[in-house]
């Protein structure tokens, strides 16, 4: 059966779980596995996307479990070996074993659903071998961005998967344990031929019967339940791995995350506040996997979350680390009472938004308890915002010229006013970066290091230089920068097309979507690390920016070893 990478035409979900009962999933045993992230970092965002799933088919009868393999770093001889100060990643037999002493008191389970980024391809792998070992008759899915990205062409990479989720699960992951459950009452079979199934099943692919469901949003985000974190408290040897996450900080210099603050925070936690993002930047994935429409949860459903979690487990910091928290000033305002309702305007709190959105909305923020803003800024050179599709909202007021180290340099007038709003409403902004974004000239990323030393001297400024406070300022400005790498589907992708099929030997159909075959396998293994250079497949390095190799080679060193002001001599 020839299957499409287009979005099929099938019926919406909701419209296919309002036949279900709160009974309907009674006797389904599922286990999330969530794949490990970047190893450098420590692992202070709990998976809450896998929680929220757990929790809906908890309310429909399903036993959920979770195992969350992200949230280890081990520490020992070869983490130090390896320059792992944080600890290493479990190795592929701790994991093995952690799931057969989940196996040993949850018993057989009926569906194991991976959950991971396009960056866990080679975890996922993995994964998918040790549970069929242990698990073969198990209905096996996998979802979030690197199945929603991959499509079909996962089960050439993944043989053992019965079924790929693609986009958001809240309602799919309900019609996945209803089809487990058809086929174990059933069998196959029968299940197939009595219409029992649901019609995201597409046949044979590969010689195995597959599934392929499309999620889709609930149109009232303040339906679906909070994640079920419970779940977290007690790992298969009994270690309560949510209070870890709780102890290590959502953001700042402790998080390693390219974020940095003035302030700590002892024990913290985060929830989404939105999903998806309206807007279109060159290198987001969210416009490939459909997400572009942006959905919010109410403030009441938020504070309500957030009294229980401040209650529960005694907590002085609440992330939002929504891809854009705040393009509605509607609910912004509606927060400042709201939050006093809850008594949570003294609870400190921070997000992700864009820079042109720090204009009055961080006051009110502020007012309600904001204390840090995280910025995609990317660059503050013009030429590259607008390669980069950022040009259009950060540009619209215009340039101010300043001198940082004696050279002149132009900035967005928007970033700068973003900056200072912050300040006033007393609120740390912190701004993410991209180097070597594709036709970036050196000269071009001289302008964004100049922003970041000028964000230095704008916070330090009246403080002296040999006090503790002084440094503290500097070294809360963020100077980490990624590396721009191509994710599939982004717009980024396309643009540098030519040079995948050069570096990497990756191959495209006649609609231009990449052949998932063993180059684009190889590319996607690299996938793993925004910070790292990609080696091309004769072990090169690649910049898809324009500056020159050996420049692009010692500015990433600069970068990497925090002295980014020897950017602007060279």
């Amino acid at each position: 059966m020839k299957i499409l990478n287009n979005k099929p035409k099938l019926p919406v979900p909701s419209e296919i779980i309002k036949s279900f009962k709160k009974d309907s999933l009674k006797g389904v045993k599922i286990t999330f596995i969530n794949m490990p992230l970047r190893e450098a970092a420590k692992p202070n965002v709990p998976p809450e996307g896998p929680s929220i799933l757990a929790a809906i088919c908890r309310e429909h009868g399903a036993s959920p479990h979770i195992i969350d393999l992200n949230a280890y770093r081990m520490k020992d001889k070869d983490s130090i070996l390896r320059d792992l100060p944080n600890g290493r990643h479990l190795t592929y037999t701790e994991a093995e074993n952690m799931f057969l002493r989940h196996l040993e008191t949850a018993g057989d389970q009926d569906v194991i659903a991976f959950s991971g980024k396009i960056t866990t391809l080679r975890w996922q792998e993995q994964m998918a071998k040790i549970v069929k070992k242990h698990q073969p008759d198990c209905f096996l899915v996998s979802g979030n961005g690197l199945a929603t990205e991959m499509k079909s062409g996962l089960f050439n990479w993944i043989p053992e998967l019965d079924a790929i989720g693609r986009s958001e699960g809240d309602d799919i992951i309900l019609i996945m344990c209803h089809d487990s459950k058809m086929i174990k009452q059933y069998g196959l079979t029968r299940a197939i031929n009595g219409g029992h199934l649901s019609p995201y099943h597409v046949g044979e692919v590969n010689g195995k019967s597959r599934f392929i469901y499309q999620g889709d949003r609930p149109k009232n985000l303040d339906s679906l339940p909070y994640p079920a974190f419970d779940l977290l408290e007690s790992d298969p040897y009994g270690h309560n791995v949510l209070e870890d996450y709780i102890k290590v900080p959502v953001w700042g210099l402790a998080a390693n995350n390219s974020s940095a603050t003035p302030f700590t925070m002892e024990r913290s936690l985060t929830t989404v506040s939105s999903r998806g993002c309206p807007y279109a930047c060159a290198f987001c994935y969210r416009g490939a996997q459909g997400e572009r429409n942006y959905g919010m949860r109410s403030s009441e459903h938020i504070a309500q979350q957030i009294r229980n979690y401040v209650d529960k487990y005694d907590l002085d910091f609440i992330g939002f680390p929504d891809d854009n928290f705040a393009v509605d000033k509607r609910r912004i305002k509606r927060m400042i009472p709201v939050f006093k309702k809850y008594g949570l305007d003294r609870v400190r709190w921070g997000t992700h938004t864009r820079m042109d959105e720090a204009d009055d909305r961080a006051y009110d923020m502020a007012e309600s308890g904001c204390v840090y803003i995280g910025f995609g800024a990317e660059s503050a050179d013009a030429e590259t915002l607008t390669n980069m599709k950022k040009g259009g909202f950060i540009l619209k007021n215009g340039m101010e010229s300043v001198s940082v180290n004696g050279s002149v340099y132009e900035f967005p007038i928007t970033m700068m006013n973003a900056i200072k709003n912050c300040k006033k409403a007393g609120i740390h902004p912190n701004c993410t970066w991209i180097m070597a974004y594709p036709e970036e000239k050196l000269h071009n990323l001289k302008t964004s290091v100049a922003f970041i030393l000028w964000q230095q001297e704008f916070w330090s400024q009246g403080l002296n230089p040999t006090t503790a406070e002084y440094q503290l300022a500097q070294d809360a400005v963020n100077s980490k920068m990624f590396t721009a790498t191509a994710y599939p589907g982004t717009e980024m992708w396309k643009v540098v097309r030519s040079d995948l099929k050069k570096h990497f030997d990756i191959n495209f159909d006649a609609d231009g979507n990449p052949i998932c075959d063993d180059n684009l396998h190889n590319y996607v293994l690299e996938l793993d690390d925004a910070t790292k250079i990609l080696n091309d497949k004769d072990g090169n390095p690649v910049n898809f920016g324009s500056m020159k190799m050996d420049d692009f080679l010692q500015a990433r060193e600069h970068i990497d070893n925090n002295q980014i002001e020897k950017i602007l001599d060279m």
